[in-house]
């Protein structure tokens, strides 16, 4: 179920200020945990995962207490194989009561067969570096997002809430350092586009608490800090560090993908995604309430470890010595 609030669309950006908490570094009393494991995880799965996989894997991150867990993605299989059962898994899963199971959507095609097989929520994708929005989706950053004008026309037709990746946000494999102004100014066109929520991501990993701060500050000046998420990858170690600061100056989403499913294509051997495990294990520590069941969490993630023959990447689950 998807909050109703996030059902209204965003025609204007009204910008709230920063709440003396928030501007004293002070924690948010509560995170949203947005689990992006199913999707953004096993994409990049050279070996084609079985779909009951798939269904089981969301089936158990529903018991977790994770109140969003994006599903699939609703691209053409000649890009993304593994993604191709994307409808028989929206189909599939048991989408319980109070939980939102949002899918990629880059095109109306996409949208449509999405909304088709179930979907009540979509994302849409978007990056602060003109090289490689031209290399991955041969376009300009203004080009992308014309393209996603129709799918935001028809998600406010079927009143569905649509969130907002921003990649690359922190450096790029192609451009190196990102200008902040330029991330401040694709995330408020995405913002002004009708996105309920902006998802900034560290799509290399390379970022620092230092460059996250300065990002963040630039972006909080174009869009509320309520309307951010961050979207941090691991690959040097920087992913819980990143996110302190991110918590430190109000943002209360985060992204994280249980087992720190999904690599690095630009790191040979690196880790991707920050786990969800590790995530869930600081949060608790810093009295954060999230609502997730760690323990149930960290079966979760031997379960799918099991299933793809591999060594978990959460720190806590090796800790425990569950893998």
């Amino acid at each position: 179920m998807v909050a109703a609030r996030w059902l209204l669309p965003r025609w204007t950006v009204t910008l709230r200020p920063v709440s003396a908490a928030a501007a004293a570094g002070a924690f948010p009393k509560r995170v949203k945990v947005v689990e992006v494991g199913p999707r953004d995880g096993l994409q990049n799965e050279k070996n084609v995962v079985p779909t009951p996989v798939k269904i089981n894997l969301i089936n158990m991150l529903s018991e977790t207490g994770l109140s969003v867990i994006e599903a699939t993605s609703f691209v053409s299989p000649k890009w993304v194989p593994q993604m191709a059962d994307h409808t028989e898994v929206m189909r599939g899963i048991n989408k319980l009561p109070g939980i939102s199971y949002p899918v990629l959507t880059p095109n109306l095609k996409g949208f449509q067969a999405a909304v088709a097989a179930g979907a009540k929520e979509v994302a849409i994708f978007g990056a602060a570096s003109e090289l490689f929005t031209k290399k991955n989706i041969n376009c300009s950053i203004d080009e992308s997002l014309e393209r996603f004008s129709e799918v935001m026309t028809a998600a406010r037709a079927a009143s569905i809430p649509v969130r907002g990746y921003v990649s690359c946000v922190l450096g790029c494999p192609y451009e190196g350092k990102i200008s902040t102004a330029k991330v401040a100014e694709v995330s408020k066109k995405m913002y002004s586009m009708g996105c309920y929520e902006i998802s900034l991501g560290d799509t290399i990993g390379i970022g620092t608490p230092g460059s996250m701060k300065e990002m963040l500050t630039a972006v909080m000046k174009e869009v509320p800090v309520g309307a951010l998420a961050v979207h941090c990858h691991d690959t040097y170690g920087q992913a819980l560090a990143n996110i302190l600061v991110a918590l430190q100056m109000g943002v209360s989403v985060v992204d994280a993908s249980v087992a720190g499913l999904g690599g690095c294509p630009y790191a040979q051997g690196a880790s991707g995604n920050v786990a969800t495990e590790d995530l869930v294990y600081m949060l608790n520590g810093l009295g954060i309430h999230t609502g997730v069941d760690l323990q149930k969490l960290m079966d979760t993630g031997t379960f799918i470890c099991n299933a793809l023959n591999r060594r978990t990447n959460s720190k806590v689950s090796q800790a425990s010595c569950r893998l």
